[in-house]
């Protein structure tokens, strides 16, 4: 059994819960500008314009260049598979009137870059293949399909997640003997990378360092700033394992040259920080929307005196770090819908929030759960005490 084998096989019922009864996936020249959900459904690129097709009750076709087609036949992952020569409109058009559909799923979203795979071109394409044909006004949007699909981790995916997080968590903790003050956040990050190529990975994302307040916190690069005493490093990153993405932040304080016990504010806030995260994963469970869970960390960060962190509570993760589908985060104009989704059981998200302190750095933890039916549980150890070194 093959990852793609398992996401077959939770087609046909996602199809039937979302009152669909053809799905259509529709690329070309994938190795330029693939759907992001090709690689849950095949593992191999086209380039002619090529379709696979499932329906709800259970067909899978892939129609592809002749050129294409003797993969897609080897793979056996569908029942039919067609190659075709000068072009691909009457095939499509064929099939589509053999099956009838009276709803047809295509990959476009306005809140979910993860589902929006169709492209305008391929669209109005499509549009033309169909014209004075009934089936020209069933056309949907797969957003739910795409999502549930992605969304809903197989065994083999939810175990790829797992060794990617302990991957993270492992050079992490390899890194923490290297890194010692004098050096900038570029070489702290090379660490990074070291060590996850030394466990056979490589990063899932670009190794994000801030060398206590000097930089801000967020998607940036790390940057010529150099770690001193003082300064509390925060490492935002991730391992890439089986195609499988983990995302994790770490933090450790570099003390003062005769410095006794940590600041204060930092062990209020470190502590915050872990607490909120370990509610907030006891909190979440399937059948929830995201909003909810996010509403209740920023509430209890409020009630302690801090300010709202400035993003969501968590994404979810698979083949990539923000995977799509539903957000734990708040009703925000950027999110769409997205937060108001339910969570699932077999959604793997993150869960993450900070707080800044001035002259100190950023406070902020990072950790991967899965949410199941038993309870929602950490993919990897997590970070529950700060860790401290002395200045060199």
């Amino acid at each position: 059994m093959t990852i793609i084998a398992e996401k077959h096989g939770q087609i046909a019922g996602i199809l039937d819960e979302n009152d669909v009864d053809l799905w259509l996936i529709f690329v070309r020249e994938t190795a330029v500008h693939s759907d992001p959900i090709l690689p849950l459904v095949t593992e191999f690129d086209v380039v002619w314009p090529s379709f696979f097709l499932f329906t709800r009750r259970g067909d899978s076709m892939a129609i592809v260049g002749h050129l294409d087609a003797a993969d897609f036949e080897r793979s056996g992952h569908f029942s039919r598979v067609i190659g075709y020569e000068k072009g691909v409109g009457a095939t499509i058009r064929r099939l589509i009137e053999e099956i009838k559909p009276k709803r047809i799923a295509v990959n476009y979203s306005r809140d979910i870059p993860s589902a929006d795979g169709l492209t305008h071109g391929l669209y109005l394409l499509l549009c033309d293949y169909l014209k004075d044909s009934p089936f020209s006004d069933r056309l949907v949007s797969a957003e739910s399909v795409c999502s549930s699909l992605r969304g809903r981790k197989t065994e083999m995916e939810t175990e790829n997640l797992r060794q990617a997080a302990i991957i993270a968590h492992q050079a992490w903790e390899r890194a923490v003997s290297r890194i010692r003050t004098g050096l900038s956040e570029i070489e702290i990050a090379g660490i990074v990378q070291e060590e996850l190529q030394a466990l056979d990975a490589a990063p899932s994302f670009t190794t994000i360092v801030n060398a206590g307040a000097k930089t801000t916190p967020g998607h940036g690069h790390p940057t010529a700033a150099i770690l001193e005493p003082g300064d509390l490093l925060h490492i935002d990153m991730g391992a890439r394992y089986n195609g499988y993405c983990s995302d994790i932040q770490r933090l450790l304080y570099i003390k003062k040259t005769g410095e006794n016990g940590l600041p204060k504010d930092l062990i209020r806030a470190f502590e915050t920080v872990r607490d909120i995260i370990t509610e907030a994963a006891q909190a979440t469970r399937a059948g929830l929307p995201g909003v909810d869970i996010d509403a209740l960390a920023r509430r209890r960060l409020t009630e302690l005196g801090y300010p709202e962190y400035r993003h969501a509570l968590g994404h979810q993760l698979g083949r990539g770090v923000h995977d799509g589908g539903a957000l734990i985060g708040p009703l925000w104009e950027q999110y769409g819908q997205s937060t108001s989704r339910l969570l699932e059981n077999d959604n793997v998200f993150t869960l993450e929030l900070e707080i800044t302190l001035p002259g100190i750095g950023c406070v902020g933890l990072e950790e991967d759960v899965v949410i199941a039916s038993a309870g929602t549980r950490f993919l990897s150890p997590r970070q529950l005490n700060l860790v401290v070194k002395d200045s060199d």
